[in-house]
């Protein structure tokens, strides 16, 4: 069974703002992709930049 296969599928809304969806809805369409798809590889693409914000909780240290 492939990784794909195991992996938990469950529901879960995301609320974008209107001209971000209909960007996605676009792509999603030229790569005739769904939007789960074109969201979850800009995640895996995105996740180590974001990974690289300081989290609220994190102590000031005075580095922009």
């Amino acid at each position: 069974m492939a990784a794909a296969e195991k992996s938990e599928k469950r529901k879960q809304s995301l609320y974008f703002p209107a001209e971000m969806l209909e960007q996605i809805e676009y792509e999603a369409r030229r790569q005739d992709r769904s939007l789960s798809w074109i969201v979850q590889r800009a995640w895996l693409i995105a996740r180590e930049k974001i990974e690289e914000y300081p989290s609220i909780n994190d102590p000031v240290t005075g580095k922009p």
